[in-house]
């Protein structure tokens, strides 16, 4: 299994989430190859090398269009020198290396210690072949970046302890993998030090250090793709809860989900209404043609007019910006920031959303921003590389400590 190197660039397709995201990276006919511009949505790069990072802090990003852009496929060498506008990345402190494990593939990158990412190396999450496997595609991915990074970030699928360092639960999109003691394994695999979360708390994580959430005390993220998912920061650190459950907010219950089956096992919760699977189906439901293969056509044809796809795309985005203003209430975040493949499903969704959402808060809560996520499909990178900065050097001492952004 080969890694395929893309460019840290914004972007998405309705469908991906953080918890099992769909569409694995292709792979490479040789070694790792840079498919694009190696400049990340901050507009800085980092070298794939010991200690390379960047010569000014990381401006503000502002929030993302949620419409997809192109893609960019200019293929570059992998052994190319990234630069700057200002020349080569000077050594001025240690890269980490962060990674982000969906069900179906896992991407890696360096980054710099003010959050700007290099080149991301992509591979299959062969999850079907259990957890072993995972890791060992985990710690590969991480040393196709080259370099020398210091410590490891891990966003992964599942239901994460980040004190122990194991996977309290998981879907069946990866057999076996609750119980797997994640930070332990790949210690033994790479030889550093290693701090581990669930993705979509490395998302908010991302998006606090160097994206749309920089700068706020309380934010609300919420990931809507396969699934439904959240996160809560609290003075730049994640609160997990009681149990390590806390962000499961795709189970909170909707008039519009009455009796539909939920992946949990319950019936009525926004996930079957909201999730990208879910509007498809209820596109089907709703006498779509079988010819429409996904969210991606769904959503084309609600951009295009069509009136069935866009009631499908409103009924779930209503549901959904119903159930985030109710939390919002209890919350009372600073910022809510959406993410995930169905951000990228244009105004027939966004419009809906935001009505419902504003319809729901108490009027103190009438100013509250709801808006895209920053980073793209690095954010989870970005974060896990700012948990590897908590595992080093303090982890190394024993002294396990959650970052604050």
């Amino acid at each position: 299994m080969t890694p395929a190197t893309e460019p840290a660039s914004g972007g998405g397709a309705p469908g991906r989430e953080h918890s099992g995201r769909a569409g694995a990276g292709p792979e490479a006919a040789g070694g790792p190859e840079v498919t694009g511009d190696t400049t990340p949505v901050h507009g800085k790069a980092v070298a794939p090398a010991a200690h390379a990072a960047h010569a000014a802090h990381a401006a503000p990003v502002a929030a993302a269009d949620p419409t997809p852009g192109p893609a960019l496929d200019r293929p570059v060498s992998a052994a190319t020198s990234v630069a700057t506008s200002s020349g080569p990345v000077g050594p001025l402190g240690p890269v980490v290396a962060g990674v982000d494990i969906g069900g179906t593939k896992t991407s890696a990158a360096l980054v710099g210690p003010d959050g700007a990412v290099g080149p991301v190396v992509t591979v299959p999450t062969p999850a079907a072949e259990g957890p072993a496997a995972v890791l060992a595609a985990v710690a590969g991915a991480v040393r196709a970046l080259g370099g020398a990074p210091v410590a490891v970030g891990v966003g992964s699928a599942g239901v994460i302890d980040p004190v122990r360092g194991r996977v309290v639960s998981a879907t069946d999109a990866m057999p076996g993998w609750a119980g797997t003691e994640l930070r332990s394994g790949l210690e033994q695999l790479l030889g550093l030090p290693v701090a581990v979360d669930n993705d979509v708390h490395a998302h908010a994580l991302g998006e606090a250090w160097t994206g749309a959430a920089r700068g706020a005390r309380c934010v609300l993220l919420v990931a809507v793709g396969t699934g439904v998912g959240g996160s809560l920061l609290i003075d730049g650190r994640v609160h997990h809860g009681a149990r390590q459950v806390a962000g499961h907010l795709g189970h909170l219950a909707v008039p519009a989900a009455t009796g539909l089956p939920c992946t949990c096992g319950g019936t009525g919760h926004v996930e079957a209404v909201a999730a990208g699977p879910a509007l498809h189906a209820a596109y089907r439901r709703a006498g779509g043609s079988p010819d429409v293969p996904d969210l991606r056509a769904v959503a084309a044809l609600a951009a295009a007019g069509d009136d069935r796809a866009t009631r499908v795309l409103a009924t779930g985005a209503r549901a959904l910006g119903q159930a985030i203003g109710g939390l919002a209430n209890v919350l009372d975040p600073d910022l809510v920031l959406i993410g995930g493949g169905v951000a990228h499903c244009g105004p027939p969704w966004w419009d809906p959303l935001r009505a419902a959402f504003a319809a729901e808060l108490l009027p103190p809560l009438a100013e509250l921003p709801l808006t895209a996520c920053a980073l793209g499909p690095t954010a989870a990178i970005v974060g896990a590389a700012r948990l590897a900065g908590a595992a080093e050097p303090r982890q190394v001492l024993g002294e396990r400590q959650a970052p604050v952004c």
